[in-house]
């Protein structure tokens, strides 16, 4: 999943900070903090937290990366919304 991550915000945003479930992405929309863990049986966890206030444009950046991810894991799925 961390991945996945770098590969989505690494083009967009500078690494931040890196660790085995955590990844962090920085530049001038603010900074981005993506973390997962194990959450019983195959599924997993997905944390996506930002430093803005309100829905930025780094918030949206967020909700088209779990996006992108649901329709990884669901390819079925079917993407709504302007993000």
């Amino acid at each position: 999943m961390l991945e996945v991550a770098k590969s989505f915000f690494g083009g967009r945003l500078a690494p931040a900070e890196e660790s085995p479930r955590r990844r962090a992405y920085q530049g001038t929309l603010g900074r981005i903090t993506i973390t997962v863990r194990p959450e019983g049986g195959h599924y997993t966890y997905v944390e996506v937290a930002t430093d803005q206030v309100g829905e930025s444009e780094l918030d949206k950046l967020a909700k088209r990366f779990l996006a992108e991810v649901h329709r990884l894991v669901e390819p079925t799925h079917v993407m709504r919304g302007a993000y």
